[in-house]
């Protein structure tokens, strides 16, 4: 029965190689016809995981040859296509390195290089910064009302640009021609960042390999491991705690996207692996998230729930009590008038008092006389 699997295999990867030699042919136009004919091959997607699951098999290198063109592409598809194996693409290199068997690690290696150098630069050439911007609190979002912050002594176009600090979070990096021990996880921390950067947008399928991949990196060589149903020999993985800090990232995001199972357990994994090696960042982050998952799975039979937020209701940006200058003029205007007003009103009556009292008493005179 495997030897059947296995040539069934080896004919679907075939007949995609075959039918990937006329895609570099093929015009601009005709791009995104195909990149979603690829989608709609769903036997394809689970020969190209037993392909890359072997070092040793043959049709590995002409494979990553394929999925790098794919990624060359200016179609997001086609590049979401070859990024949903890199969970398992960075997982056979590791563990193909643990072993010392650079032979068979060539491809593999040259494939993962190859997109590290091609996400550092953007499409002049020069070094891409990464970065975002913290949101102005005056500006609503699905988190805040600016109303609710209570009054701010600021006008409306002050309010839009305060606050607003740009925080660059990766960038300036160095191309890379091969793999060392002293670059190995910035280019691998790198990678899972810009997997991560998508992985909305990928398949279930992807989302089990990287539960498999982090469960698998992290027992991999301890006593762990002979709890698991895998138990092929494997040397211990070195870990840097930013690359799992980006595993942790993968697989929150699969606990609450469909596999609620392999997440929690390759989150125990990592938490495991963070313990013995007293790494603090995937400590707390992996804690953290430990502490806030339910404690059962959703009612849906694979577990899928999508993160919630509540959203309050839709109101004006700036309340009708927020103190500007203008309001500050208006109100001091308002004040000043009523003042005026007052004193006014109070010289009026008291001119209407002594002439009433001026009166009584000439009364008084003209009846006493």
């Amino acid at each position: 029965f495997c030897q059947v699997e296995t040539g069934l295999n080896v004919k679907i990867v075939l007949n995609y190689l075959t039918i990937f030699s006329s895609f570099q042919s093929l015009p601009e136009t005709h791009i995104p016809s195909y990149a979603g004919s690829l989608h709609l091959k769903k036997s394809l997607v689970p020969a190209l995981y037993r392909v890359i699951q072997d070092p040793n098999n043959e049709l590995l290198e002409p494979v990553c040859h394929q999925l790098f063109e794919l990624y060359r592409s200016s179609e997001d598809r086609l590049r979401r296509f070859t990024l949903q194996f890199l969970p398992e693409l960075v997982w056979v290199y590791l563990r193909v390195t643990a072993s010392r068997d650079r032979q068979s690690n060539g491809c593999i290696e040259a494939l993962l290089l190859g997109i590290y150098n091609l996400e550092i630069v953007d499409k002049d050439g020069n070094s891409k910064l990464l970065s975002f911007t913290i949101p102005s609190l005056s500006k609503p979002s699905i988190y805040h009302e600016p109303s609710s912050l209570g009054s701010m002594a600021l006008t409306e176009g002050a309010l839009c640009q305060h606050d607003l600090i740009r925080v660059v979070y990766s960038g300036l990096h160095p191309q890379r021609e091969t793999f060392t021990a002293q670059n190995r996880f910035e280019v691998l921390c790198f990678l899972m960042l810009c997997y991560n950067s998508a992985v909305v947008y990928m398949p279930l399928s992807s989302y089990q390999s990287v539960c498999r991949m982090s469960s698998r990196l992290c027992v991999c060589g301890f006593p762990r491991q002979q709890q698991k149903l895998w138990r092929e020999p494997c040397n211990r993985v070195l870990l840097d705690p930013e690359f799992m800090v980006q595993m942790l990232t993968a697989v929150y995001h699969a606990i609450y996207n469909g596999e609620w199972e392999m997440g929690r357990e390759a989150l125990e994994d990592i938490l495991y692996r963070a313990q013995l090696e007293l790494y603090s960042q995937p400590l707390l982050l992996g804690n953290a998230m430990k502490n806030s998952l339910p404690d059962s799975a959703p009612d849906e039979p694979r577990g899928r729930k999508v993160l919630q937020v509540e959203v309050t209701p839709t109101i004006s940006r700036i309340s009708i009590s927020a103190i500007t200058t203008a309001s500050i003029r208006r109100h001091r205007w308002k004040r000043e008038g009523k003042t005026a007003v007052g004193r006014q009103e109070t010289g009026k009556h008291a001119i209407k008092a002594s002439t009433h009292r001026e009166v009584n008493q000439a009364s008084v005179q003209e009846r006493s006389q």
